[in-house]
């Protein structure tokens, strides 16, 4: 165990170590003979596990935490500040009053979390151990679901991406905090403070916007039911009716038919569109955001500009398709086809057509086991995005955004990077038979 100063070597602690600790603090906190409460300082506790454990009062400080198993665990008016809890399990952990100023919990999952009136302004060390070294605390990516921040403060703070669905935020101080791409549908809004906060893309739906109004924010560029695009229920004729034209156009190579234009509709009111077929549709900056799109077939379609964020699209075909400057953060799409299609009986007709992603935000997304082979990923972001053992040969990467992403056992020959600063740390993958047609 280590009780080192912040200039000092981290240590590193084991998993009966910290049972052993555990054990000691429960005694203190029931007052019995022998207890201890539990301090520790810049100590590496890395996907170890205090599951259920009653923590309240302890004091960690300044210790990696990343990939721990903390679901169920009391730390009410425990401190963790300057902590890193990045890709850590907090599912319905108690935080109330806690101090986590400047901590880290980037791609952490805290679904059903207490917060309540937690500490979550700006904290760390500086050099020489010096407090309050300025770091916003970052719950980038972090799965707040059904969490409580009630009363919380957290000015400053990055929810960039963090899934918030049916979160409580009433009373909160979010001043000036960054929820760019956050999705609040159904959140608990009354007397939060969001002065200031970068409310881009983030999708504000089943709120009331007169308790948005009353917070005096910018609400031009979030997701609100106000401007998100027209309904299913306001198309031309039923969309079933559409959908058999659509068939049609195609079967016919569109000599009968016509093709299904879904631009800028909102889809979600379908909720499912499961096995669909729906090849070469054109719906240019449609919403699908959090919709069922399992094994859906969108092979050669224009879907530039569209909002894929938190879909189930695994095992989905894509092949040849167009998806530009589309937002896919959080979507799950093991298994995904995104290979190329060939068109034309050859020589000067012969066409090949990958699937186009250039521009499109993919934070945090699955695309384990995915066929992409010469997909255009120019200027995309794929930060935090794992490839693990996709197919990705031929694949242009220049001018995207690698930062943490995974590509274990990816196919890469023949891909392209700026340079190799570029290229995120992997292994490389096997050999891919070639099934593009």
């Amino acid at each position: 165990m280590s009780n080192v100063t912040n200039t000092e070597i981290m240590e590193s602690i084991n998993q009966d170590q910290l049972d052993a600790l555990a054990d000691l603090h429960a005694r203190y906190l029931e007052g019995r003979l022998g207890g201890r409460r539990a301090i520790l300082k810049n100590t590496d506790m890395t996907g170890l596990s205090l599951q259920g454990k009653d923590m309240r009062q302890a004091n960690f400080m300044g210790c990696m935490m990343r990939q721990m198993n903390l679901t169920h665990a009391n730390f009410q008016e425990a401190s963790l500040y300057a902590c890193d809890l990045s890709n850590a399990r907090l599912d319905n952990t108690k935080f109330i009053r806690a101090d986590m100023r400047g901590a880290v919990i980037e791609n952490a999952s805290l679904a059903g979390a207490n917060l309540e009136k937690a500490d979550l302004r700006i904290g760390g060390f500086s050099s020489g151990s010096a407090y309050d070294s300025g770091r916003a605390v970052n719950f980038k990516g972090a799965n707040l679901s059904g969490a409580k921040l009630a009363g919380s403060m957290a000015n400053k703070a990055s929810f960039s991406d963090a899934i918030m669905v049916g979160a409580s935020i009433a009373g909160a101080d979010l001043t000036g905090a960054q929820m760019d791409g956050a999705d609040l549908s159904g959140a608990e809004l009354a007397g939060v403070n969001l002065g200031g906060a970068n409310l881009e893309k983030t999708i504000m739906t089943g709120i009331d916007i007169e308790v948005l109004r009353q917070c005096r924010v910018n609400l031009d560029m979030a997701i609100t039911d106000e401007n998100i695009g027209f309904s299913v229920s306001e198309l031309i004729e039923p969309l079933p009716a559409l959908v058999e034209k659509h068939k049609k156009w195609v079967e016919s190579a569109g000599q009968q038919g016509a093709q299904l234009d879904l631009s800028g509709v909102d889809l979600r009111s379908l909720k499912s569109l499961k096995e669909e077929t729906l090849t070469a549709i054109k719906a240019s900056n449609a919403k699908f955001f959090g919709m069922n799109l399992y094994k859906i077939q969108l092979q050669s379609a224009m879907l530039d500009g569209s909002d894929f964020r938190n879909c189930d699209m695994e095992e989905s075909d894509l092949r040849g398709s167009s998806f530009k400057n589309a937002h896919f953060s959080h979507a799950r799409m093991k298994g995904m086809n995104g290979a190329p299609l060939m068109f034309g009986g050859g020589g000067a007709t012969k066409r090949f057509n990958p699937c186009d992603f250039e521009g499109a935000k993919m934070r945090y997304v699955d695309l384990v086991n995915a066929k992409l082979k010469s997909a255009n990923f120019k200027g995309a972001d794929l930060s935090y995005s794992n490839f693990s053992n996709a197919d990705l040969r031929d694949a242009d990467f220049t001018g995207a955004n690698l930062n943490k992403t995974i590509m274990d056992g990816a196919d890469l020959n023949g891909a392209l990077f700026d340079h190799d600063d570029n290229k995120p740390v992997f292994k490389m993958g096997g050999h891919h038979d070639d099934d593009d047609d």
